[in-house]
């Protein structure tokens, strides 16, 4: 309701406000200044400003992880929220992305446990592989060929087991509410989860989506075993020799008409040998070339060059950009052009050939086929094939039934060149020296020397580019011919794209990422060779060369693994995986097992099934939270391994209804973190500090956490010392607030703060109003932060409450009354209540990022229930009457007045003319028509408020245009427009005429040395 007031109102507010604290009683002037120190209501807390992170959070873990989480899951009244845990390799100690991870799950699990749902979380690992299999054996010290399946089964195990304890214990560092018990985990070696696993995989044997093919795949030769897409990592500094290689044209057997253009054109000069160019950077995989691939529709030229005898057949395009190789352009002569698809067809010689005519193999009289994948904007417009070392190679040749006598590889199961390499090349050419060099290493060197000395190398440079690694060992991959397993995506990639609609994805770009990899995907290769791993169950018949993947056969196996453990089929004889049907088809005996393991995709890909176990509970994840690297991985595995396995896919579903994706943790500057650089930091350096503590502080979970909150982690983030240093004085700062409020509730007695409920939204005054609406903005943009994981908005919202609105503003503002009002006042009792409800509020809204700091709040707020956690207690938004606009709207105002006085009491001060605002006085003139608008009329309404908001000890309003010319010793003068109108209020201030109160300091005595009213009040209580 607005406030009308005249101007004579304005003229007597004037006397009102000069007399307002006169005291009727004087108190006697020589009083001791300590007896009025021990009057004030000073702020009382043991709550330290910065709390020791070794001690606090000790104190509080148990309570707040383990013991939490196990009381939600059984006392919450919500309904079930699952976390799906995409599981860490257990290898090595935890790295700062761990960190990340965990803790951002954690945020959004403490969020549901706050608003009262029951949230399952079973943190996992994921147990087999490479990696482990080789620490097993390195800590073996013993030659792993000699060693038995068995003992390095047994041994990899130990190993699996020992290094999840360690980084359990580190997970437990980070505050994560869950509980770490084996019933509330899960491991990819669990016997159950195996089980499982080799389920699912039954399933998608007996929908055909299962099968073995020799083929070209990704072949890692530090690990001897194939590799899946998801398992590569590309660098772009990888080094490869690069060669231009010619192989020699047979036109003489080509009876097409550009057969006979290249005859006439080889007899112009004394019958010139053609040769063929191609570029390539595998010259290791040029003894396995079965084919010379060109562009039907390129153009080609037969080109005479300097540098070179004879002629060269290059893609017409090229010719400019291979100048280096060739020669300048104005130097080579073109003799003839023709269409890829006359090339089509013509015969030419291996490079390795004898200079005969004869064939030194199967696969000398060599043909140029046709294929659309050829581009005229690098290499040479030719492209060199061998099948058994490219997936597209292999398809064209398959596609134009060409691989009917096989195909060639030289390639061992170590990436060495084999024995067969002699078939090609000849050993008076150098075939014998090339058995057993690695392909990537002492081979292709090799083989560049070979064409060197043959002279059908061109050049040979030595080039930077991307290329794929092992993503355990970090060391080159090669594309070679094996005999794998395959699943069969192309019968189920639609249904996967239709699940895929249905899922939420955050930030939303990263939809497009996993939609794509999958769209591209027609095959998943799921065997490699390893021991420690769970089993692919097949059974090879030697003698019919038979090998046996059925339902049914797998139905018999999995009965005898589940009865005698997995290890069983390492252990176990043959005879008693064999079926009663295969042994009545075939006979008992000349029966194998395979050795094959699976990928270890296809072990956590399958973890969303122990879900559907857990009774009473969700069968799919609400969320997934990885890192963006997962779109290739497990995001991708689990989908493919549920909707291949799902026994009906006419309504697909995917094993989970929201993925979140954040990206990798780089240090300040924006590089990758590596030993190398010296730039790791460790999460566990973080929280206990490093050895030199001043370098590297302890700065606590609770400070790691903050970060992890205050990144935008769906992009790459930075972290580093500046970082951390920054963080933890904003973690400062919000212990200061919650500090000033504890310390302050803690001054009031117990029964005072018991009654705080009595206070009602009508005893607030207007600095009240607006901070307990600017605390319902924030509590809002916290519960709509959390819903929608922008943990960052809730942060800088929640620091520029903690800072700005608190710290600058209403603590600023209240301080006077809290420490001078008397405890029973109803004005302090406002600010207290106040105070209570911001605490609460505010600790809801930091908790789940903050659990140490809640929980430490809450102990000093609530000191009868020390046994429990706060998340015990329900999150309770304030309700909207809390929403007040129109204080909003005034007190925004009003701190555009407060800005300039504030303004001219810091000229006065840098003038050295005061020492405190206190001993100012403000007088605000309103113009004699004016006094209706807005401003005027809010200033005349809050004028009892002014004072405290300026934090001044008088401030008059008056209509006087004359009060600058009052003689004091300075004034300082400003003005202000009143919004909507073409008039100004004026702002003045001036000494005090008035005396200071000794107890509260204000200037409100007319005679020295008296206490003012109020404090004379509260000393005689006290």
């Amino acid at each position: 309701m607005s406030l009308s007031v005249s101007r004579n109102a304005v003229s007597a507010l004037h006397i009102r406000l000069a007399r307002r604290n006169i005291s009727s009683a004087p108190v006697p002037s020589k009083l001791d200044s300590k007896a009025y120190s021990k009057t004030l209501l000073l702020p009382k807390t043991p709550f330290p400003l910065w709390a020791d992170p070794a001690k606090s959070e000790e104190q509080f873990r148990r309570k707040t992880c383990d013991e939490l989480y196990q009381w939600q899951a059984q006392n919450a009244k919500g309904p079930w929220f699952v976390m799906h845990d995409g599981p860490p390799y257990a290898n090595g100690r935890l790295h700062i992305g761990h960190a990340l991870n965990k803790i951002l799950k954690d945020i959004i699990n403490r969020f549901h446990v706050s608003i009262g749902d029951r949230v399952h979380y079973f943190p996992g690992w994921d147990c087999h592989g490479l990696p482990i299999e080789n620490k097993a054996l390195q800590d073996l010290k013993e030659d792993p060929h000699s060693l038995p399946a068995s003992t390095i089964r047994s041994a990899a195990r130990s190993t699996a087991e020992r290094e999840m304890k360690i980084q359990q214990e580190e997970f437990d560092k980070f505050g994560i509410m869950a509980d770490w018990n084996k019933e509330s985990t899960y491991r990819t070696l669990d016997h159950q989860y195996e089980m499982r696993q080799l389920r699912i995989f039954q399933q998608m044997v007996s929908k055909g989506l299962i099968y073995r093919d020799y083929r070209p795949v990704y072949f890692s030769p530090s690990s001897r075993s194939a590799l899946a897409e998801a398992e590569l990592v590309y660098k772009d500094d990888h080094i490869s020799h690069s060669v231009y290689v010619a192989f020699t044209l047979d036109s003489a057997q080509s009876d097409t008409l550009q057969g006979a253009q290249l005859r006439k054109i080889t007899q112009a000069k004394g019958k010139e040998t053609i040769r063929l160019l191609v570029w390539t950077t595998t010259p290791w995989t040029l003894s396995a070339n079965m084919g010379i691939a060109v562009h039907p529709d390129l153009i080609y030229t037969i080109v005479r060059t300097p540098r070179q005898s004879g002629l060269l057949v290059v893609a017409k395009d090229r010719l400019s950009a291979l100048e280096r190789v060739l020669g300048p352009c104005e130097e080579i002569e073109v003799v003839g052009e023709l269409p890829g698809s006359g090339l089509v067809g013509m015969g030419y010689r291996c490079v390795f050939a004898a200079d005969t005519h004869g064939e030194t193999s199967n696969f000398s009289n060599l043909s140029v086929i046709s294929a659309t994948h050829v581009v005229a904007d690098s290499g040479t417009g030719l492209v060199h094939c061998a099948p058994a070392h490219g997936a597209e190679d292999y398809l064209v040749f398959r596609s134009q039934g060409l691989l009917s006598s096989g195909m060639l590889c030289h390639v061992d199961g170590e990436g060495k060149f084999s024995q067969h390499v002699t078939d090609v090349v000849p050993p008076e050419l150098g075939g014998d020296a090339l058995v057993g060099l690695e392909v990537l290493k002492g081979g292709s060197k090799a083989v560049v020397k070979i064409l060197e000395g043959r002279g059908a190398l061109l050049a040979v440079e030595r080039i930077k580019h991307r290329y794929p690694y092992d993503w355990k060992t970090n060391e080159p991959v090669i594309v070679t011919a094996t005999s794998q397993l395959f699943a069969n995506l192309d019968n189920i990639k639609e249904n996967a794209l239709t699940a895929l609609e249905e899922v939420t994805f955050f930030p939303p770009v990263s939809r497009n990422r996993l939609t794509t990899f999958v769209r591209s995907r027609s095959e998943w290769c799921i065997s490699r060779q390893r021991v420690w791993g769970v089993p692919i169950p097949s059974l090879h018949h030697i003698p019919s060369g038979t090998a046996v993947l059925s339902r049914s056969s797998l139905a018999h196996i999995l009965r005898v693994l589940d009865q005698n453990g997995i290890r069983y089929w390492w252990d176990g004889p043959v005879s008693e995986f064999l079926a009663p049907e295969l042994a009545a088809e075939y006979g008992e005996a000349g029966w194998k097992k395979g050795t094959d393991t699976m990928d270890v995709w296809f072990d956590s890909g399958t973890s969303w099934s122990m879900l559907a176990e857990m009774e009473g509970r969700k069968h799919r994840a609400d969320i997934c939270i990885e890192g963006s690297d997962q779109h290739r991985g497990w995001f991708q595995s689990q989908l493919l391994t549920a909707i291949g396995s799902a026994d009906d896919i006419t309504t697909p579903a995917s094993p989970y209804g929201t993925l979140i994706t954040h990206g990798m943790v780089l240090d300040e500057t924006g590089k990758k973190m590596s030993k190398s650089l010296g730039n790791v930091i460790s999460p566990l350096t973080v929280i206990n500090g490093g050895a030199d503590k001043k370098r590297e502080p302890a700065y606590g979970a609770d400070v790691l956490r903050l970060w992890a909150a205050t990144v935008e982690y769906w992009r790459d983030m930075s972290i580093g010392p500046t970082v951390l240093a920054q963080t933890a004085e904003s973690m400062r700062k919000i212990r200061n607030c919650a500090r000033f409020m504890l310390g302050n509730i803690g001054s009031t007695p117990s029964q005072e703060n018991a009654t705080h409920s009595a206070i009602e939204k009508k005893d607030l005054g207007p600095a009240e109003r607006y901070v307990m609406n600017e605390l319902y903005k924030l509590e809002r943009t916290a519960l709509e932060g959390y819903a929608t994981f922008n943990f960052p908005r809730i942060m800088v919202a929640l620091t520029n409450f903690a800072n700005i609105t608190l710290s600058s503003l209403y603590f600023d503002i209240t301080k006077d009354v809290l420490y001078a009002s008397d405890v029973h006042s109803i004005e302090r009792r406002v600010v207290v209540d106040t105070l209570i409800r911001i605490l609460q509020s505010m600790t809801s809204i930091l908790a789940p990022v903050l659990p140490y700091l809640a929980e430490e709040i809450h102990a000093q707020r609530s000191p009868e229930s020390r046994g429990q956690s706060f998340f015990t207690n329900k999150w309770e938004p304030l309700s909207t009457e809390w929403e007040d606009l129109q204080a909003e709207k005034d007190m925004n105002s009003l701190l555009i007045v407060r800005s300039v006085v504030l303004s001219l009491l810091e000229k006065a001060r840098g003038d050295k003319n005061l020492k405190s605002a206190l001993e100012a006085q403000v007088v605000i003139t309103l113009p004699h028509d004016a006094t209706e608008m807005g401003l005027a009329e809010l200033l005349q309404r809050e004028a009892n408020f002014l004072k405290t908001l300026f934090i001044v000890s008088e401030v008059t309003l008056t209509d006087k245009a004359d009060v600058t010319t009052r003689s004091s010793a300075w004034s300082y003068n400003s003005s202000l427009p009143i919004p909507d109108s073409d008039v100004e209020i004026g702002l003045h201030i001036r000494p005090s005429s008035l005396h200071k109160c000794p107890r509260c300091w204000t200037y409100t005595r007319h005679e020295q040395d008296d206490l003012c009213l109020r404090c004379a009040d509260a000393v005689r209580k006290v």
